[in-house]
């Protein structure tokens, strides 16, 4: 089931998520001008692309004995409450929480909200790795307040050393799919075998 769910998840991201030119015309959150960009947003808050997201990374994780999975707003948000409503389905209770760019300057000032506590065993989730600067941003967070990282899984992974700088400060670190997948995967469907 694992792989079919996978091979379906590859085709909406192509479908919805990736863009491709000859040239390098996307600029990048570094900076730095690629010849593709993915943007996961338009899968993840699918209702087809929750249930395969949901449903992979579930699978992943379901015999961690974690508290709760998240990362930071707003790539992470729909992955973690995916991976919660899936894991709910399953009889498991997994919460969902988000991680703020910087804490509330109102309130409780908080920098992470929901239903986590803690010494709470956590995964940190991401859309797209790139450099990891910014699942690094929510593993400090997250760890700042007292949360037990055990692993990071993003939905893609660029491929450009962000999973190695990740593996510093959490070395489980996984991706449902690469940078090699996708354009393998969109190469064969615009240039198929004859």
């Amino acid at each position: 089931m694992g792989t079919t769910l996978k091979t379906r998840l590859l085709e909406l991201l192509l479908e919805k998520s990736f863009k491709y030119d000859d040239e390098p015309v996307f600029k990048l959150a570094s900076g730095r001008m690629s010849n593709y960009y993915i943007d996961c947003r338009t899968t993840t808050h699918n209702p087809e692309g929750k249930h395969l997201i949901g449903s992979l990374i579930f699978e992943m994780i379901k015999d961690l004995e974690i508290q709760a999975v998240g990362g930071l707003t707003m790539g992470a948000d729909p992955i973690a409450c995916a991976v919660s409503h899936e894991a709910y389905l399953s009889g498991k209770r997994i919460s969902s929480f988000s991680v703020r760019k910087e804490p509330k300057q109102h309130g409780t000032k908080r920098q992470i909200e929901g239903d986590v506590h803690t010494g709470d065993r956590v995964v940190i989730v991401e859309d797209v790795i790139t450099t990891g600067s910014s699942t690094i941003k929510a593993i400090e967070a997250a760890q700042a307040a007292g949360l037990d990282v055990v692993k990071v899984i993003a939905l893609v992974d660029r491929e450009e050393g962000g999973r190695q700088e990740i593996a510093r400060y959490v070395p489980d670190v996984a991706a449902i799919c690469t940078r090699t997948e996708l354009i393998e995967k969109y190469k064969s469907t615009k240039c198929p075998e004859s």
